[in-house]
């Protein structure tokens, strides 16, 4: 986190002297309240109000200046802006300017090059998908897609007329987290065969409520439990 103060030898900053020191003061106040390490910054104030940033470092240690809060008394002076309070009486706003992701392509951007793409689970846009071995494991490839959806989880098939193994190494280069694969077998027994990305085997059979169940509890606790832990991989 960083403050940023206005320069006192400076003349870009609009407003009274007063003022400033008030809503510096608050946001020295707020920043202290989180309980985390802050500097002070003389000079990074915008030019009606002081604010305070979060700077985030990304995989390869570039830092980003993201969310953003900024307390203006200045603005509501200047638009002549007023309410009336509990007492009848007319009294001047605050101004907060708030951007909590500053830009959105550029926290996205961040984000797809913090993981190279490779979300986890909780935040991956396809979470699963089931890879049918051939057409007669269609209807149970729907079968399974229709619990996972059910279940909150963000699922597709995989119907092509490729091999399963090129199904497989398809999800692996677009980074899918979870892979179902399904048989005639997994048909019959009510089954799943579990593949998780980074894993080169597959982690064997698994019912098909507890595969759902276990990938629904990941998704809540964001990666607190995971598929793989629970395989010993």
């Amino acid at each position: 986190m960083r403050v940023g103060l206005r320069d006192p030898d400076s003349d870009k900053y609009v407003g009274d002297a007063a003022n400033w020191d008030k809503a510096e003061q608050a946001c020295k106040d707020a920043a202290a309240t989180l309980g985390k390490p802050f500097s002070m910054e003389q000079g990074e104030a915008a030019f009606y109000g002081p604010k305070i940033d979060f700077v985030v470092k990304d995989v390869i240690g570039r830092e980003w200046q993201l969310g953003t809060v900024q307390v203006d008394y200045n603005l509501p002076e200047r638009f002549g802006l007023s309410y009336i309070g509990a007492d009848n009486a007319a009294h001047r706003p605050v101004m907060i300017h708030r951007a909590p992701f500053g830009s959105m392509e550029r926290f996205c951007g961040v984000l797809i090059e913090h993981f190279a793409g490779a979300f986890p689970l909780w935040l991956s846009p396809e979470q699963v998908r089931v890879l049918p071995i051939s057409e007669k494991s269609n209807d149970y490839a729907e079968r399974v897609h229709g619990a996972l959806k059910a279940a909150g989880l963000r699922s597709s098939i995989d119907f092509g007329n490729e091999r399963v193994q090129a199904k497989i190494r398809n999800a692996a280069e677009e980074k899918v987290p979870v892979m179902a694969v399904v048989g005639p077998r997994d048909a019959e027994n009510g089954t799943v065969s579990v593949r998780i990305r980074g894993v080169q085997n597959d982690l064997g059979q698994m019912a098909l409520d507890g595969f759902v169940s276990a990938l629904a509890e990941e998704y809540r606790s964001r990666g607190a439990t995971t598929l793989a832990e629970q395989f010993g991989k």
